[in-house]
């Protein structure tokens, strides 16, 4: 019982308007579903094809999201039932993501993933890039997506102070194109993804609303056979 024990301690610490993503990768069925009969709704996964088979397993009011850098030739396969993709680092990326969301007849919500971290591993578009892929015709065109809001990581580091500068860059930026992009049929930003296990207090604290927390729900991360 310790998952729903973790889950129901860290619930209590979040503010309301915070959305808890329990990020499940690599965990099994049986512990999501333990997850699950204690509350949560909604899980991350970082690979399309565990996500897919773990969708078909459980309950069907799971809201699943895609949390993990995402290849274009892997959307068809979660097209029809993904809640929100959080890593879209690119407009080739919205445009292959609205083909398939055509073809299911249905707007699939994104996350457009900001790169704010000083570490090369990273993915994700910068400021200006954000700017000027919503600013763009093509991303006008895109009628079966819609942007929500967007994600970024910090560096990996034990320094507080950078994570939070870090972090207080992206919610700036954030109000700003809230105020600056105005409202269309595929662009509504309300959604600011920060902070994981290790840093999701300072990401509250710097105006996140959704996090995403993985180890400290399900323990250490471990591979399923």
């Amino acid at each position: 019982m310790y998952i729903a024990q973790n889950l129901n301690n860290i619930l209590k610490q979040l503010p309301t308007h915070v959305t808890l993503v329990a990020v499940s990768k690599t965990k099994s069925v049986a512990d999501i579903k333990e997850a699950y009969d204690a509350g949560q709704r909604d899980f991350g996964e970082n690979k399309v094809q565990e996500m897919t088979s773990k969708h078909e397993d459980l309950p069907s009011d799971i809201r699943w999201h895609m949390i993990g850098h995402l290849q274009s030739n892997k959307i068809k396969y979660m097209a029809a039932y993904v809640h929100l993709i959080h890593g879209v680092d690119s407009l080739d990326l919205l445009i292959e993501i609205n083909k398939h969301a055509i073809k299911h007849n249905r707007i699939i919500p994104c996350l457009l993933q900001v790169y704010i971290a000083q570490e090369e591993t990273k993915f994700g578009l910068d400021f200006n890039e954000i700017e000027t892929l919503l600013q763009s015709e093509t991303f006008s065109n895109l009628q079966n997506i819609k942007v929500v809001g967007l994600m970024g990581m910090a560096s990996f580091t034990d320094d507080e102070s950078q994570i939070k500068s870090e972090f207080h860059s992206l919610n700036l930026f954030f109000q700003k194109l809230k105020i600056s992009q105005p409202e269309t049929t595929n662009l509504k930003l309300e959604t600011l993804s920060m902070g994981m296990s290790g840093d999701y207090q300072i990401a509250i604290e710097e105006g996140s609303n959704l996090v995403r927390i993985g180890s400290a729900i399900f323990g250490s991360r471990n591979y399923i056979a």
